[in-house]
């Protein structure tokens, strides 16, 4: 008889109150988000004109389709990983703290950011240049975010293609909108270029293997 396969055996079940109090606080998680991003809609009517302005493919819009893309992937355990129920509640844990790290983190920067956010790379006449807060850790806090709680869901699911799905579609969907940013900041912004070389895009520039910092 071959030995037991301590890892890949079981596949997740989340009927348990571990997987109950875990739902909870994803869905306190998206809640909250989606109330923030309607605060900015809300926000960017009293923002004043704009001076300059460019369309981006990459916006609100198609983001909430990845959302819905990634949220089939999650709901139909598509690609889902078998594990053991012995190493699960790590990886719950794991993915909870990524979520609730990006959540906050993403209110945080919707706060500092206030009217100066835009669905569309949009610069105001009142624009003003955040660098302080979340700002001062990644310069984009709130893709930043995004793609923490994505990798977060990923891991407390134990779902390889939604894993996949951040790492090779939104995460260069996320890269092709700032670099667009840049540009319009740096032409308006004399400082940019230094806060740029000072500070990471997604993620803090000390951390190891920053592809996305320059």
């Amino acid at each position: 008889m071959p030995p037991p396969n301590y890892f890949l055996t079981i596949k997740p079940d989340y009927s348990g109150s571990w997987e109950f109090y875990g739902l909870i606080i994803w869905s306190l998680c998206a809640i909250a988000i989606i109330f923030s991003v309607i605060a900015n809609f809300i926000l960017v009517q009293e923002a004043g004109s704009s001076k300059r302005e460019k369309k981006s493919p990459v916006e609100t819009g198609t983001m909430f389709l990845f959302f819905l893309f990634f949220f089939i992937l999650i709901k139909y355990r598509v690609a889902g990983l078998e594990i053991a129920s012995l190493y699960k509640p790590l990886f719950m844990v794991s993915g909870l703290l990524l979520a609730m790290l990006g959540t906050v983190f993403n209110i945080w920067g919707r706060i500092y950011l206030g009217s100066n956010w835009a669905n569309q790379i949009k610069i105001y006449k009142n624009q003003t240049l955040v660098t302080k807060g979340p700002f001062k850790i990644v310069r984009h806090p709130l893709y930043a975010s995004l793609i923490w709680i994505y990798f977060g869901a990923s891991i407390y699911f134990l779902n390889i293609l939604a894993f996949l799905a951040n790492l090779l579609i939104f995460i260069p969907f996320m890269y092709y909108r700032s670099t667009q940013e840049e540009k319009v900041l740096g032409k308006e912004f004399s400082e940019y270029s230094k806060y740029r070389k000072k500070t990471g895009m997604f993620f803090p520039k000390f951390v190891i293997l920053n592809l996305w910092s320059r």
